[in-house]
């Protein structure tokens, strides 16, 4: 018998236990973040829509969270363009990713809660809207889809498969786990040659693998960040004219770092937590700051504006949001791992300040940095002479040059479709 069987002999039987403990932590989640009405019972095979009136022979494209889904709908844009004919289900797994789907897939792509990975439920998926093909977009592992999807002769691609070192030195650790899952690929989109050869080592076979340059920092075909009315609105609500220093998406701990540097300093604080539904948290911390905190859920003009901070606890805005920036601070690089995108900072043409760690965005950070695109500090007490630094124009050079870097990756969304697509 296959590696592959035995692999998935164990992950069904632990599986069930894992659900059954995950449930109530999961139920909590839920609650906090909205999801139930959604539609969750898609997560176990349960349709509202008549399987009569579902697509078939779709590109069914999974994508775990927002920032996966963000991927997706660049990726889904790019598709359509090219391939018209398509029909394409986008399978979301946590309820803000799939709500991000929600409010901004097209209309004729079909939004469903990604199956959980038992087979039954599976196999209904499969058996519901027969996929030509399936994308997982970056890096995710779920037995019993891919399996079952290979018994079915239904080729297995992934977009944007981008491998860091450490997950690199994780998988390497249970590579006889993985090698059999991970040699079901058939086609791999991969942002650049040192993530070829991450895959390769953990079981990838070489000829599945192209390098197309990464989704997240393409910017062809994407709308740029643009100012709102409705957001300057608000902005000028806390003194028109000030200069904005906005962090953003910033895990816990974070907020009040960056809160606390901006406390000596003129410009607006504005706080955009990487999870809005920590909005109770995010404004406990900073009111013990001494701070008046006004949420853009509940807006209303601040008493005192000197002393206000603006907290975005939406999802799906960062973009805009960002096009309001003068300054923009980038979340998880002080207290937490790896960094988030920094993009949308550097397409909106501001200059962008990160902690010491975005080990998750290498090697466009190294190449940021070398061109003087993006500063980089060692702790949070650099903050604030960082920001001003910012804001008297000395990093106007390094905007300009961390956009041409940018521009390495034009194209890499229509080549990764290029590469996946299976006729």
């Amino acid at each position: 018998m296959s590696g592959l069987f035995w692999v998935r002999l164990v992950y069904n039987l632990i599986l069930p236990i894992l659900l059954v403990i995950g449930v109530g932590p999961w139920v909590i989640k839920m609650l906090k973040r909205g999801g139930f009405g959604t539609g969750l019972l898609e997560r176990i095979g349960i349709y509202d829509e008549s399987v009569d009136f579902e697509p078939s022979g779709v590109v069914y494209i999974h994508a775990v969270s927002v920032g996966e889904v963000l991927i997706a709908l660049k990726l889904i844009a790019s598709w359509q363009n090219m391939y018209s004919e398509d029909s394409i289900v986008l399978a979301p797994t946590t309820a803000t990713g799939h709500a991000v789907a929600v409010e901004q897939a097209p209309s004729n792509v079909r939004v469903i809660y990604s199956p959980v990975d038992l087979p039954w439920v599976v196999g209904g998926m499969l058996k519901r809207f027969e996929p030509k093909q399936l994308v997982l977009i970056e890096s995710e592992v779920w037995p019993n889809l891919l399996a079952m999807a290979h018994e079915r002769r239904i080729p297995i691609t992934v977009g944007n498969a981008r491998l860091s070192p450490r997950s690199e030195r994780r998988y390497q650790k249970v590579r006889g786990l993985v090698a059999p899952i991970f040699g079901l690929f058939d086609k791999v989109g991969v942002p650049d040659a040192a993530d070829s050869e991450r895959w390769q080592s953990i079981g990838v076979s070489r000829k599945a693998i192209e390098v197309t340059g990464s989704i997240k920092f393409d910017q062809a075909g994407a709308v740029a960040p643009r100012c709102r009315p409705e957001f300057q609105e608000m902005l000028d609500a806390f003194g028109r004219g000030r200069k904005v220093v906005m962090a953003l998406s910033t895990h816990a701990g974070e907020e009040a770092m960056v809160a606390e540097a901006m406390l000596e300093e003129e410009g607006l604080c504005v706080i955009v937590p990487r999870h809005a539904e920590r909005r109770d948290e995010v404004r406990g911390d900073l009111e013990r700051l001494g701070y008046e905190v006004i949420l853009r859920s509940q807006f209303r003009v601040p008493r005192n504006p000197e002393s206000a901070c603006f907290v975005i606890d939406s999802t799906g805005e960062l973009r805009d949001w960002t096009a309001h920036a003068d300054v923009a601070i980038i979340g998880k690089s002080f207290l937490g791992i790896g960094g988030q995108n920094p993009t949308e900072a550097v397409a909106a043409g501001v200059p962008v300040i990160t902690g010491p760690d975005m080990s998750n965005f290498e090697p466009l950070v190294s190449m940021l940095r070398e061109v003087g695109g993006i500063e980089c500090l060692g702790s949070g007490a650099e903050i604030g002479e960082a920001v001003r630094r910012a804001l008297s124009g000395a990093c106007s050079q390094g905007v300009a040059a961390a956009q041409q870097v940018l521009e390495l990756h034009q194209g890499a969304t229509r080549r990764t479709v290029e590469a996946l697509r299976v006729t």
